[in-house]
């Protein structure tokens, strides 16, 4: 079936489906493919509030191919990622979507962030990234020659791909399948009934025996709707990018990374090949004032009221305040931002840069003021939410569907 969209205010109707899934970002995507590929003649249907699918998070990520190196041994990203590189090469391969495995640097700049480089690189090894290396200044000279550090990790099979490609081949597959997707289609309530869940829209209403959200920077708000307590509440981080000028991007070959700070799930400043041959320098962590708040001064005082009043944002607050403000700093003083930046390429200027794009993370944050850095995913009877997807969800995003599937019985 085609992809349709509602979005016109066309005569409500009212339609019965076996698995309704919200959200057409990647993992909603990957998710309504994997239970068509498991159970084929399934009535399937993708919900989705915009007028295109991968919107949000999936259209305004850095388009990294990650490996698995930074996330901790037996976690969820940590088997999802691993298993998820290797998976998204083949289907890549399958469909005919290009990537580059550009490869990546972590680098730590003095002798301070070294203890950190190795246990990234104990972690790497433990979670079965192949190709790691351990490199010293010469290595990492033939290999970014702009760059510099005392050593850092070299991770070859690390590369770049166009994730929004990736979306719409998970998409086209869903329709090929009998699947149906539906754009412009925004839920409103869930209300749960005897042995299926009734979604309502502005323009219709969806009966489904199974309902599973990805929603993303909406996803504790679904799992309100359904009538489920939430875990954790969603506060939007905006990450603003740089450009390096087209004349400047030869000082970039791959991708060139900091040591993460571990008490933190962003992974700093870092430059970012792309596909279409751009150089992205980035991205801070701010927090946005709306969650669709990709513009700096794009606020939704509603959504905003709700992470001031929420106790865990100020628990989190008190715990990282100076962070928070060195962030902020740099992203409103350009000059503090190539600071940062040219510990890592001293020979790159301000003038060397330009305005880029910007995306927002749904971080999910425990009432404990706990920043919640793995997959989190809440099963009920009949319906399931994906409560916390943060990097590297895409990559990861067909093993994550598989996790899904796994707990949900559609028989």
């Amino acid at each position: 079936m085609n992809e349709i969209n509602n979005s016109s205010g066309s005569k409500p109707f009212y339609r019965r489906y076996d698995l309704a899934i919200v959200g057409a970002g990647i993992v909603g995507l990957a998710t309504a493919r994997e239970f068509l590929l498991r159970q084929p003649g399934l009535r399937v249907v993708v919900l989705e509030k915009e007028s295109a699918i991968a919107s949000h998070q999936s259209g305004h990520n850095s388009g990294v191919i990650h490996t698995g190196i930074y996330y901790a041994p037996g976690s969820l990203k940590a088997k999802a990622c691993v298993t998820g590189h290797r998976e998204m090469l083949e289907f890549c391969h399958t469909h005919d979507i290009s990537f580059d495995l550009c490869g990546k640097v972590i680098v730590a700049l003095d002798e301070s962030e070294l203890p950190r480089l190795e246990e990234l690189f104990r972690r790497g090894t433990t979670n079965g990234v192949q190709g790691l290396e351990m490199i010293g200044p010469e290595r990492l000279y033939e290999l970014e020659p702009y760059a510099t550090g005392a050593k850092a990790i070299y991770s070859p099979n690390t590369g770049i791909i166009d994730y929004v490609k990736v979306a719409h081949a998970y998409a086209e597959e869903i329709r090929q399948r009998g699947g149906e997707i539906m754009t412009g289609c925004e839920v409103s309530l869930l209300t749960s009934k005897s042995g299926y869940t009734l979604l309502t829209t502005h323009q219709s209403e969806f009966e489904a025996r199974f309902v599973i959200t990805c929603g993303g920077l909406q996803s504790d708000k679904l799992s309100q709707m359904s009538g489920k307590k939430s875990e954790v509440q969603i506060v939007p981080f905006r990450g603003d990018y740089y450009m390096l000028r087209p004349e400047k991007r030869k000082m970039v070959r791959g991708l060139i990374y900091p040591v993460p700070d571990p008490r933190f799930p962003f992974l700093g400043v870092h430059f970012t090949r792309r596909m279409d041959g751009e150089i992205w320098a980035g991205p801070n962590a701010v927090l946005a004032f709306a969650r669709e708040g990709y513009g700096r001064w794009k606020i939704n005082p509603q959504e905003l009221g709700e992470v001031l009043t929420y106790g865990g944002f100020w628990k989190m607050a008190r715990k990282y305040w100076k962070m928070g403000l060195h962030e902020m700093y740099r992203d409103y003083i350009k000059a503090a931002y190539v600071k940062e930046l040219q510990r890592y390429m001293p020979e790159l200027a301000g003038s060397d840069l330009l305005p880029g794009p910007s995306g927002v993370r749904a971080q999910a944050l425990a009432a404990d003021g706990r920043l919640v850095d793995d997959f989190l995913i809440q099963h009920g009877e009949h319906i399931a939410h994906v409560q916390n997807a943060p990097s590297p969800a895409a990559t990861s995003s067909l093993v994550i569907a598989r996790m899904i599937a796994d707990e949900v019985n559609l028989k």
